[in-house]
């Protein structure tokens, strides 16, 4: 009882991050039907901490329940995506203004103005003559995650902590894998010219400016998203680039059955 207890909960971890990995590299293709078995034992986990990582990754958005029961691999139209960008960014935008109307102490946005510094040089042109991108990408997830802190909210937590587990919708989803392209570099110069502008509007303590900045800086990922449809090469690299939803694929969905997966 002691050993079956204490293996089920690393199991289930184990499958979530597992599966989740194979949908985002395109290893189980949108449209295919998880079979429990084989993908169990290509886990290496057995079925029912397979089947709880299956119901967390639908309640993530990435696998649907059929009526029939079972689970099929999610695409996402592009519009779903720009969905998920807004979305992100109405969160965003109330989180900005709450830390603006409830700061109490301006010390208290130490951790923010210490993600903006670090940022700083970071998309200035190196000697290579481009922006550290991932070092960009690890202090923009810290502005974002302290951005979260200072709106002090609980329910607001839980909703960013839904609608980041959708492909696409974190702040920095695209960055990366356009690192080479002079239009994503003007956009990284754009969004650290926006990260100090809220921290100066949560600093002046003016919520609906904080809030307008926020929801601006959060469409930028829909900038990188559409460079990143008009390259397949860059889409390639893209975590979760494997389940958009394209034409073609959309016309074989309708067209034809499901496959099984696993």
């Amino acid at each position: 009882m002691t050993g079956e207890g204490s293996t089920r909960p690393g199991q289930q971890l184990k499958a979530v991050l597992r599966l989740r990995e194979l949908l985002l590299s395109g290893e189980v293709r949108p449209g295919e039907r998880v079979a429990e078995i084989p993908l169990a034992a290509r886990l290496g986990v057995s079925r029912t901490p397979l089947r709880l990582a299956l119901s967390t990754l639908a309640h993530e958005g990435l696998l649907e329940v059929l009526p029939s029961g079972g689970f099929v691999v999610r695409d996402f139209d592009p519009a779903d995506i720009a969905d998920a960008i807004e979305l992100r960014g109405v969160l965003e935008g109330t989180a900005a203004r709450l830390a603006a109307e409830r700061l109490s102490d301006p010390a208290e946005l130490a951790p923010l103005r210490a993600a903006v510094e670090a940022m700083e040089p970071l998309v200035r042109t190196t000697a290579a003559g481009l922006p550290d991108f991932e070092r960009y990408v690890a202090a923009n997830e810290t502005f974002h995650a302290r951005l979260l802190d200072l709106a002090r909210s609980p329910m607001l937590r839980r909703a960013m902590m839904q609608v980041m587990a959708l492909p696409f919708a974190s702040p920095s989803s695209f960055v990366l894998a356009q690192a080479d392209r002079p239009e994503s570099r003007e956009i990284l110069f754009l969004a650290q010219a926006q990260h100090r502008a809220i921290l100066d509007a949560i600093e002046a303590r003016e919520g609906t400016r904080a809030e307008a900045l926020a929801r601006e800086h959060a469409r930028l990922a829909k900038q990188n998203l559409k460079l990143a449809l008009g390259d397949q090469a860059i889409l390639a690299h893209v975590p979760g680039g494997a389940l958009i939803r394209r034409p073609q694929s959309a016309g074989r969905k309708q067209a034809g059955g499901r496959k099984s997966a696993g």
